[in-house]
């Protein structure tokens, strides 16, 4: 397994700090803006997140809402509250399996 560098310490002014070669310095710059950049698009998928949540939430209570059951006289109207029931147990089944 390889060893971990150390860094070099140094006593500047009586503070003790590290001394960082220029390409060292410019690496950990640059890997501080690969990790904002990261924390920002995280942060969006986590809020995209919320936001389908809360979608999927609204179109559940939307859908158990309907007054109707499955079983209707006019075909065309049963089609459509079949199809509710469907998506309704379509959600809640990805939102079992997601949990």
């Amino acid at each position: 397994m390889a060893r971990q560098p150390q860094p070099r310490r140094i006593t500047l002014g009586g503070r003790e700090a590290v001394a960082l070669t220029l390409e060292e310095y410019e690496q950990l710059i640059a890997s501080r803006r690969q990790i904002g950049g990261q924390s920002a698009r995280v942060r969006a998928l986590g809020q995209r997140v919320r936001q389908t949540e809360r979608l999927l939430d609204d179109l559940e209570t939307l859908l158990a809402a309907s007054p109707e059951g499955c079983e209707r006289a006019d075909d065309d109207e049963a089609d459509v509250t079949c199809l509710r029931c469907a998506i309704a147990a379509l959600l809640r089944r990805h939102r079992d399996t997601a949990s």
